[in-house]
């Protein structure tokens, strides 16, 4: 795969990963309230829970008109869908399709979200948008300089819109974010991305929407 060209690849639909953890239920929610349900792209939440069964798959549909579901293996990514990685599982894609696998830190802080977005700059020829919000430690962050460096897009909630700001704070501190806005002003930069020429994308720290 050209990582150059990531971005102009065989896919013609994005991956939007939404990581969070610890207060992320009310990011998740407000993000979805101001998504076009035809947007065009794939919407994926890491939520790095272990043990704790998750429930999204049954809260989220509330708030969008795109279909909610929880990942299983082999599952096909399609656009205009949400997906919800399962607990207990780190997350991969193969081929156009998720892979789950036993974690692999069954101990300490998940990095669930480390782990699908490196997945994602390796086996993903379309467009990539990672983006950060509430929750305790730094998962996700380590990554985020590997998703521009393949010329992805990249989004942390504003701290001060977050319940817990950690998670957000660690991904402005990679120095690898391109903009900085509440969960309502994601939705809009990321719909104003995928609908603009990429030649007029430019990464920059906003002011929360």
């Amino acid at each position: 795969m050209n990582k150059s060209n990531i971005l102009n690849g065989a896919k013609d639909f994005p991956i939007v990963c939404v990581g969070g953890s610890a207060g992320g239920l009310d990011a998740y929610t407000r993000l979805l309230q101001h998504f076009p349900a035809d947007l065009g792209v794939a919407i994926v939440i890491v939520n790095h829970l272990r043990q704790v069964s998750t429930l999204l798959h049954e809260i989220l549909p509330r708030y969008t008109r795109m279909p909610v579901e929880l990942i299983t293996e082999k599952l096909d990514i399609r656009p205009n869908h949400v997906f919800i990685i399962p607990e207990k599982r780190d997350l991969h894609v193969l081929d156009d399709e998720f892979r789950l696998k036993p974690i692999s830190k069954p101990h300490g802080w998940p990095d669930v979200i480390t782990v699908f977005l490196r997945s994602l700059t390796k086996h993903w020829d379309g467009r990539l948008i990672a983006v950060i919000v509430s929750g305790y430690d730094g998962d996700g962050a380590d990554a985020l300089c590997g998703i521009k460096e393949v010329g992805g897009i990249t989004l942390a909630q504003k701290p001060e819109t977050a319940v817990h700001p950690d998670m957000p704070e660690s991904a402005i501190a990679s120095g690898c974010i391109d903009f900085i806005l509440s969960p309502e002003g994601i939705a809009q930069e990321i719909t104003r991305i995928v609908h603009e020429p990429i030649a007029d994308q430019q990464g920059s720290e906003n002011n929360p929407v």
